[in-house]
């Protein structure tokens, strides 16, 4: 039970794999292996809240699984807080939480209120601290009225919200947030977000790891990001610095009603266009385009190419660089987002 050198940052991978292996019985895609992590090189500071940006399959489930001990890696290491994962999986487990979306925990018999206690003293606390500790987090994300409901009867939403209390009651040194909002209204939302920055606030000597479907909560949130794709980190810096690194490209939305041949490759092929993102409107003969072009002169060709394919533009609309953008300009495509969150 060795720290290493890489106890400096509170996270660290070196050259992290991950292959999951098929099943040779199989025929045709089934038959192939599948690279969840590809090389993951990332260093993560004490007192960051680091955030994960991916599409389904990109491998961040599988990173945070390796950390927290629920998975090895087929190569490569990794350390939390100093430990490696793989070697000392012991201390890593007891200055770790996590906190995953959707997640059904709990017995159905028990109650909110007994359930959390239970979680407690799988971490040795002290009874009556835990249960402290417990009433005050409930009071923060609004769910004290169903301390003694049992979770055989409780919502969706209402099961993260147990999970998300679950998560802090040790008062981890790291914690891993999977998806946390996944589930729950904008309202409850808001409130979590900014609970866990004033966590990590009052906390200096703490971590989190955050993956998200949601751009504006991890630009909120996040000191630093990475964007990952395929298994592997495509860029990794501060929300600001990622959306300064497009330079003087821009961003444009155009609504548009019929044409004929309109596709992101298509759109992308004209001179000056870095990459695009098509999605369906509000009714059958609409869609929506976001581009990212290399300057404003590209926009009269891109007309004229909307023209060509016999479409009506609705509106057009130049917008400041986001962090989705960015996130379409790394990886090629957007990510699916429903709304604020």
């Amino acid at each position: 039970m060795t720290k290493t050198t890489a106890e400096q940052w509170a996270i660290r991978t070196a050259d992290l794999r991950r292959t999951f292996r098929a099943n040779r019985r199989r025929k045709g895609p089934e038959a192939q292996d599948f690279v969840a992590l590809d090389g993951v090189n990332l260093r993560v500071a004490e007192g960051e809240l680091f955030g994960l940006l991916g599409p389904n399959g990109a491998g961040k489930t599988t990173l945070i699984k390796i950390l927290a001990t629920l998975m090895y890696p087929t190569s490569g290491r990794a350390w939390v807080c100093g430990y490696d994962v793989q070697a000392d999986p012991g201390p890593v487990k007891k200055l770790i939480n996590m906190v995953s979306g959707g997640e059904h925990s709990g017995y159905g018999a028990l109650t909110v209120r007994e359930t959390l206690w239970m979680f407690s003293q799988f971490y040795g606390l002290d009874s009556g601290r835990a249960l402290r500790r417990i009433d005050e987090l409930m009071e923060v994300i609004g769910f004290k009225d169903q301390a003694n409901t049992k979770i055989s009867k409780l919502s969706t939403g209402m099961r993260q919200k147990m999970n998300f209390i679950r998560g802090f009651i040790s008062d981890p040194r790291v914690l891993f947030l999977d998806e946390p909002t996944l589930g729950l209204d904008v309202s409850v939302s808001r409130t979590i977000r900014q609970f866990v920055k004033d966590w990590v606030k009052a906390r200096p000597d703490r971590t989190v790891l955050l993956t998200t479907h949601y751009m504006a909560e991890a630009d909120e949130m996040c000191d630093r990001v990475a964007i990952i794709d395929h298994g592997r980190v495509l860029a990794c810096d501060s929300p600001d610095n990622l959306k300064r690194s497009l330079g003087r490209d821009s961003a444009v939305e155009l609504e548009l009603a019929g044409g004929r041949g309109i596709s992101e490759g298509s759109l992308a092929a004209v001179p000056g266009v870095r990459r695009a993102a098509v999605a369906n409107g509000d009714a059958a003969d609409r869609f929506r385009i976001t581009l990212i072009i290399e300057r404003d002169e590209v926009v009269q060709p891109l007309l004229g190419y909307v023209a060509d394919c016999g479409a009506r533009v609705l509106s057009f609309r130049k917008k400041e660089v986001t962090l989705e953008d960015v996130f379409l300009s790394v990886v090629g495509r957007k990510l699916d987002d429903n709304g604020e969150r």
